[in-house]
């Protein structure tokens, strides 16, 4: 397999990364506005797109072992290890691109990870004081006539 190969599988990874970033802040729009509705189609769409991502990383993988193979090098080797290691310049700079473009994903995928996740834990404990506040609410007394969600007496 070529350093070609492996460029081509790095797009592939990049593309999933773009995709995963963009459902993120879906997600995070979703989240911030309050259109708790959707939010569950966002997060099944993030898991979508994070299965592709683990198969194209695992295809990544492989076509890195090969190109390792190729240069007498181990293959669990390192993109950044692998991009020294090549004897074209050319191919040298496009490898390190992609590396820098994936750690700058990585880095701006785990910002929205972690700021989601923050919205989630307050929407969910904002959810549950509401479920605790009607849980709470005195049952209807006989001049009430019953339970009521709502408090309509002044």
């Amino acid at each position: 397999m070529s350093v070609n190969a492996l460029s081509t599988r790095l797009w592939r990874e990049r593309e999933l990364l773009d995709l995963l970033q963009f459902k993120l802040e879906e997600q995070q729009l979703l989240l911030v506005s309050g259109k708790s509705r959707w939010v569950g189609h966002a997060a099944r769409e993030i898991e979508t797109v994070l299965e592709k991502l683990r198969e194209a990383s695992l295809s990544r993988a492989v076509a890195s072992s090969w190109v390792a193979a190729e240069l007498g090098m181990p293959e669990d080797v390192t993109l950044a290890q692998l991009a020294a290691a090549v004897n074209e310049p050319a191919w040298r700079e496009v490898l390190n691109q992609h590396l820098q473009a994936l750690r700058t994903s990585a880095s701006s995928i785990t910002a929205l990870r972690d700021t989601n996740s923050t919205y989630l834990r307050s929407a969910q404990r904002a959810a549950q004081e509401s479920l605790a506040a009607l849980d709470s609410e005195p049952s209807g007394s006989a001049e009430d006539n019953g339970p009521r969600l709502l408090d309509t007496k002044l």
